[in-house]
């Protein structure tokens, strides 16, 4: 068999479910019904899960999530096969489920569209026969088309995955304006020091806090809202400007004159860079929230 076909997973019973359904029963049915069904397209080979040693369950979540196409047959509501159905439904499309004629279907998956199957009424498995191959067909041509109600609300736009991902946005977004607010007021209390010093050399008095950057950093690097050029530009120039302040800061004791020069010429252009930054965040929250 070539190496390049992909594996067609099959989610299925191993033991007896039914008097009619004994362990035998669902090796052929495996065997002589679904394994060469499926193979009849060439770019496929069916495979199912097999009691091997080891950690069998780690590998079944394997075959799961990397199989290219999944068929479950969901016949006599078998446990294990719901359990695999899940799972797989969870990280991936491209699932067929099938069932034995007179299978009653679970609420959640009644809108899947499962294929029944005719055991006994040869004209009828013909039709499930084409059906079946049509929906294998499909799933090979089109492997993102959406067949999982949990995959689609767990990722996309507009879905829980998008919902969370903006209420993180927002919460990061709070801290970056924390941060602005922090730096604002050493701003105000670095500019008062630096005027009594200036005044009474003799009883100089150094600043201990420092402006803080880890919020914005985490946003330059990132990149976690979607804004434009300039909004990222201003961020970074925050981040510069808050960087460098702080390194003067650090050399202040050791040339008090020139930092408290440097400091008090600062001040105005770095605090207006700061309210504008936090003005151009607010507006980001703003639209965030405003979304779904």
């Amino acid at each position: 068999m070539s190496k390049d076909k992909e594996v067609c997973f099959v989610i299925m019973p191993f033991s007896k479910t039914t008097e009619e359904h004994t362990e035998r029963y669902w090796t052929e049915h495996f065997k002589s019904f679904l394994k060469p069904l499926i193979e009849e397209n060439s770019n496929l080979k069916a495979r199912r899960s097999e009691a091997l040693r080891g950690d069998i369950l780690r590998q079944i979540i394997t075959d799961l999530v990397v199989s290219r196409i999944v068929v479950a047959d969901l016949t006599d509501q078998n446990p294990n096969v719901y359990w695999e159905l899940g799972v797989r439904q969870s990280f991936k499309h491209g699932t067929v489920t099938i069932a034995e004629e007179g299978t009653k279907i679970p609420f959640d998956l009644g809108g899947k569209g499962t294929l029944f199957y005719y055991p006994e009424d040869h004209v009828k498995l013909e039709g499930f026969r084409r059906r079946f191959k049509e929906a294998i067909q499909d799933c090979c041509a089109d492997p993102d088309s959406p067949d999982s109600h949990v995959l689609e609300t767990l990722s996309g736009r507009g879905t829980l995955f998008e919902i969370f991902r903006r209420d993180e946005a927002i919460r990061r977004l709070d801290a970056v304006l924390s941060e602005c607010d922090w730096n604002l007021d050493v701003w105000e209390k670095v500019i008062n020091q630096a005027r009594a010093n200036q005044e009474n050399p003799e009883k100089r008095l150094f600043i201990t806090r420092r402006f803080r950057v880890s919020a914005i950093e985490l946003l330059v690097t990132n990149r976690y809202v979607d804004e434009d050029h300039s909004f990222f530009t201003l961020a970074e120039l925050n981040q510069d400007l808050s960087t460098a302040a702080n390194d003067m800061l650090n050399g202040w004791v050791y040339n008090p004159g020139g930092a408290e020069k440097w400091l008090l010429s600062e001040t105005k252009s770095r605090k207006d860079k700061i309210e504008q930054f936090k003005v151009a965040v607010v507006n980001a929250r703003e639209k965030l929230s405003k979304q779904f």
